[in-house]
Parts: C-alpha cells; structure tokens; sequence
C-alpha cells in the first residue's frame, strides 16, 4: 500500500505540479481581491476534484462505450503521461502555462473593475484536473480494483490537490521564497521519475494485450 501511495502521489504530483501553480496563480489574480483570490482557490480545486472524481469512477464505463479496452487505454495514457514528463524536463510545459497565466493576467488589466470567474477556465481545466491527471486516475483505477487500493490512491490525488490549494492561497510568499530554481529542480526529478512510470504503464498495456504475462 505504502508503494501503491507513493507511486499515486509522484504520478499526479507531475501532472497537477502544485509546485508551478503558485506563480502562475499570482499573475492571473494580481489585480484581484483577496477574497476573491481565495474564493477562485476553493472554487478551481472542488471543481478538479469533482471531475477527477467522476473520471476515476466513471471511466470505465465510458471506455466501454467507446469499445476501448483498458489495454489500449494503458498504452495511449502511458504514451501521454511520458510526453508531458519530458515536456516537464526541457520546460517546455511550463511556458506554456505561464503564457496562458500571462493571457489571463493581460485580459484582466483591460478591465481592471472585473473580476472574472477563473476557477473552472483555466485553473480547474485544464492546469489542475488537465488530460495527464484524468489518463492517470483512470489508469490506476482501471489497474486496482479494490475499495482499499483505490482510496490509497485517491488519497495520493488528495493530498496532491492539498498542496495545490495552499500553494494558491499561499501563492505571493511561497513564489518569493522557492524562487525559479528550485521550482525547476523539482519539477526536473519528478519529471524523470514520471517518465518511468509512464514506461511501465506501456509494458504493462503491451504485455497484457499480447498475452505475455
């Protein structure tokens, strides 16, 4: 169970990143309110946390409509989770984030009197509960099928979006004392290791689709 926790956390600990959202929360509501910064954190990670829910619980039932089998579900989800690790090693995942934060920030200054809404876009979807953090909670839960693996894993997903939320209501202190380097060294190690499980999850798909077990 203890494996089972931490390989849960690493894997979606690189696809939500709380370690990135601190800055990219405090560029999209620098000309926001405090309460309202607040209410845009607990809104974007109940949010996350109902469609990662239902994509963990539901998932199944809707590859099977899809006619995907969870074979070819591992394989294309390994596939994806490896592309965002090594988006993550050469920095490539967080321009484009900061960009999008930039985007939201420069639509905010035109109208400094208003306050968007960006708790479901794009801070739920897709920077917290994004295509890497769906693929991975129906992979797991399509891989254990028992109550007590998969509250071990959504315990991991929870502790995850945990951090994410106080790196949000923490986001001004937390960027100045990490500081870019740091945050880049983190977010490297995870990445490789990130890498590794998504190979794993390839071999597994392979071997079981091919019978090789």
């Amino acid at each position: 169970m203890l494996s089972l926790f931490l390989a849960s956390f690493v894997t979606f600990f690189v696809a939500i990143d709380p370690v990135a959202m601190a800055p990219m929360f405090t560029t999209m509501t620098a000309r926001m309110s405090a309460a309202w910064r607040r209410r845009m954190a607990w809104k974007s990670i109940a949010i996350a946390t109902g469609i990662l829910l239902a994509f963990a619980f539901g998932g199944a039932w809707l590859l099977a409509q899809l006619h995907v089998s969870i074979d070819a579900f591992r394989i294309a989800g390994g596939l994806l989770l490896f592309l965002i690790a090594v988006d993550m090693l050469f920095e490539k995942r967080a321009e484009r984030r900061e960009e999008r934060a930039e985007q939201v920030a420069a639509e905010q200054a035109k109208h400094p009197d208003h306050q968007d809404d960006i708790s479901v876009f794009p801070l739920a979807i897709p920077l917290i509960a994004g295509p890497g953090a769906i693929a991975s909670v129906m992979l797991y839960f399509s891989q254990y099928e028992d109550m007590v693996s998969r509250a071990v894993i959504l315990a991991g997903v929870g502790l995850n979006l945990a951090l994410c939320l106080g790196a949000f209501l923490a986001a001004g202190p937390l960027s100045r004392f990490m500081g870019p380097t740091v945050a880049a060294m983190i977010t490297r190690i995870f990445g490789i290791l990130l890498a590794a499980l998504a190979a794993q999850f390839v071999v597994d798909g392979v071997r079981n689709a091919f019978g090789l077990n």
